[in-house]
């Protein structure tokens, strides 16, 4: 065995006496292993913060539209007991309907006005259980109550996006203007991925809406919680419960199949990321191929001396191999340490949940390893038929 250390010192001094050389070597199984497990953990990164949203806030939720015939008009609504035909449907868990009014201003009582006049804001009227149903929590305060519904009062909940906006600040005693009518800002309703339209959108009570603005509350949105399992069904059915068989055209939607096909999307961009990190790989080995080659040209002089010395064509070629194995080892590792580091940087900038993959890791470092180790093999193979006196010509 002192041979085969007497090897692995001779590989190790050739690495580390051209250190520039032996890092650009090392970049192909970096890249390609960095680019691999890149690739691949970002795609099941992005999967494991739609996961963790879809486990929040429920694969159940369907969203009921009118489809531009009810009213004729340009801001159709659904018939005016849509929320109580939507409830008689078996599978229907909770239902809350909502009514966006239309052609009213909304403005901040201080600050950015002349700018915000220029910012349609969506201003709703909702039923009372909308927290219950969308399974969310208020940021600041409180949502609507019956107090506010029986004695009609101008109070006013902002969505998240837009309470930012309006540079709202928890706990102060904030108004927003209503076609000219304050209301005083009473909560803040926190985000919810499954329905970002709330985000931006003022919602105040239906008494109030009715007494100021003489609004017909009609809903022109219905948010349905389906019993767990019977999601597809429920979807089936609303249409027809809440048109009644009418010519009346309603959409539905289920906004996690949206999160759920964005999904895929990005397995196919995860797909074509990963063959462009294969493909890094097999341009690493051929660059690790011609440097080694140059090398063994280079050092014709001390392949030369050893083979004076004594050592055959087998110690030379396991000698080029060897270092193929120690650039493999090393490229893969720093690869795949890069590719670790890449998911958790994407992943704190985008809120993702940094999803690691072992496997994954095993699989690019090995792939890195064979790649570089096959790329050694034609300039061991060229080291290796050097003669002495041969060495002293290219020498």
């Amino acid at each position: 065995m002192s041979w085969f250390r007497e090897l692995l010192g001779v590989a190790i001094s050739g690495l580390t006496a051209r250190k520039v050389r032996t890092v650009l070597i090392m970049l192909g199984p970096i890249l390609g292993a960095a680019g691999i497990v890149a690739a691949v953990g970002l795609n099941e990164s992005a999967k494991g913060n739609v996961r963790e949203t879809l486990e929040r806030l429920g694969t159940n939720l369907i969203v009921v539209n009118a489809d531009g015939t009810f009213t004729g008009g340009e801001a159709p609504t659904l018939p005016a007991d849509a929320t109580d035909r939507a409830r008689n449907v078996s599978t229907v868990d909770r239902v809350v309907g909502l009514t966006e009014i239309g052609g009213l201003q909304v403005l901040p009582s201080q600050g950015g006005r002349e700018f915000f006049q220029t910012v349609p804001v969506p201003l709703l009227t909702s039923e009372l259980n909308l927290l219950d149903v969308l399974d969310v929590d208020m940021l600041h305060g409180r949502f609507l109550n019956g107090s506010d519904e029986d004695n009609k009062l101008r109070v006013a909940i902002l969505g998240e996006d837009l309470a930012d906006d309006y540079q709202y600040l928890a706990g102060e005693e904030r108004t927003v203007s209503v076609d000219g009518v304050a209301y005083a800002v009473v909560g803040v309703l926190r985000s919810a991925d499954l329905v970002p339209d709330l985000d931006t959108a003022v919602i105040i009570p239906k008494s109030t809406a009715e007494r100021d603005f003489d609004i017909e509350q009609k809903p022109t949105i219905l948010y349905v919680r389906a019993d767990d399992g019977a999601v597809d069904t429920t979807a089936d059915a609303l249409p027809v419960a809440v048109n009644l068989g009418g010519p009346e055209s309603v959409s539905v939607v289920v906004p996690s199949d949206l999160l759920e096909a964005q999904a895929e999307v990005d397995t196919t961009l995860r797909n074509v990321l990963f063959l462009m990190g294969g493909l890094a790989l097999l341009v690493g080995g051929v660059g690790i191929a011609n440097v080694m080659s140059i090398s063994v040209i280079q050092r014709s002089g001390e392949i030369g001396i050893r083979r004076a010395l004594g050592h055959n064509k087998a110690k030379i070629a396991m000698q080029f191999l060897l270092e193929a194995l120690f650039i493999g080892v090393l490229g893969a590792v720093v690869g795949v340490a890069t590719g670790v580091g890449v998911i958790y940087l994407v992943s704190a900038i985008l809120d993702w949940v940094a999803t690691l993959n072992m496997p994954l890791f095993i699989m690019a470092g090995a792939m890195a390893l064979a790649v570089s180790i096959v790329a050694g093999l034609y300039p061991a193979w060229k080291a290796a038929r050097l003669e002495p006196l041969e060495t002293l010509r290219l020498g």
